[in-house]
């Protein structure tokens, strides 16, 4: 079993409920504090061993492709003005060994066609997908790192997973599933935002996968589902019937950035931990609070 080395990074979405601030800024650049939510996604992926990151774009995305790029200009001004902590910060958004590789989608058709995109790059092995706006915050040990943990012992995909209040299933993926040991799950079939009353269980799957190269071949034979777009849970449904797919419960705490709220409670609780901030801003909130109370 190869080694996972490549993450995909599907930002090709229009971010229509961050709108007017996502119009000409993918959502995915939106900051948590001082850094845009890809930046958090791709570090992990690093720190979980990948090198190279497949991001899939579309239009009015070329400020991720800068994000990583160098900047001579700015560069050049910091260096001038002697700031070296904000010149390095900009140098070191990267290590060096890591690979960027952009693709366009040109229509916006669904994730999973986002992640067949990716075809012509990962090739046959297995590989990551990162959805940039579920931010989990697990510590050292990154959500992926555990992943990748999992893949390597059982040698087969890994969805990341997570308990959700019952009436909220309605928006997520929902796996049937046979529990294996701590944390690990036999996935036996999943279903797309099923009716609350239809739930096979309050097991999500989120913003984490690692997959064969099996599905690329599924993904070509899939056809638009819901939304009139080609879902890549449809694929992985089919990938049940062939191989062992893993659901893995991970230790940490994730923040739906895809919606304002989840947006704003991770905004607040880094900025609770920002080095330079978290003392200033717990005054302010607590402050705040008093003020309201």
């Amino acid at each position: 079993m190869k080694a996972i080395r490549k993450a995909v990074f599907p930002v090709a979405g229009l971010g229509t409920r961050f709108l007017p601030a996502t119009k000409a800024n993918p959502k995915e650049m939106l900051p948590i504090v001082d850094k845009p939510l890809i930046q958090f996604a791709a570090e992990e992926a690093v720190a979980a061993g990948i090198d190279v990151l497949v991001f899939i774009i579309g239009r009015n995305k070329n400020s991720i492709p800068d994000h990583f790029d160098k900047a001579f200009e700015l560069e050049t001004k910091l260096e001038e003005a002697e700031k070296q902590e904000m010149l390095d910060i900009v140098r070191n958004i990267l290590p060096p060994h890591v690979d960027c590789i952009y693709i366009r989608q040109a229509e916006a058709l669904g994730l999973g066609h986002a992640v067949l995109c990716a075809q012509p790059v990962v090739g046959d092995e297995p590989f990551a997908v990162l959805l940039a706006d579920d931010l989990i915050d697990a510590g050292e040990r990154t959500c992926l790192n555990q992943m990748v943990d999992v893949h390597n012992h059982h040698h087969c995909s890994v969805l990341g997973i997570e308990r959700v209040p019952h009436e909220t299933v309605n928006r997520y993926g929902i796996i049937d599933s046979t529990v294996m040991s701590e944390r690990v799950s036999k996935v036996k079939a999943i279903v797309e935002k099923p009716p609350v009353d239809k739930a096979p269980s309050n097991l999500a799957v989120v913003g984490r996968y690692i997959l064969t190269p099996r599905i690329f071949k599924l993904l070509e034979q899939t056809e638009r589902g819901a939304g009139n777009e080609i879902q890549l849970t449809d694929a992985i449904a089919k990938l049940l019937k062939e191989e062992t797919v893993i659901g893995y419960e991970f230790e940490g705490k994730r923040f739906d950035c895809g919606g304002k709220l989840g947006y704003l409670h991770a905004t607040v609780e880094f900025g609770l931990k920002h080095p330079e901030l978290k003392k200033d801003f717990e005054d302010y909130l607590r402050t705040l609070v008093k003020a309201m109370h």
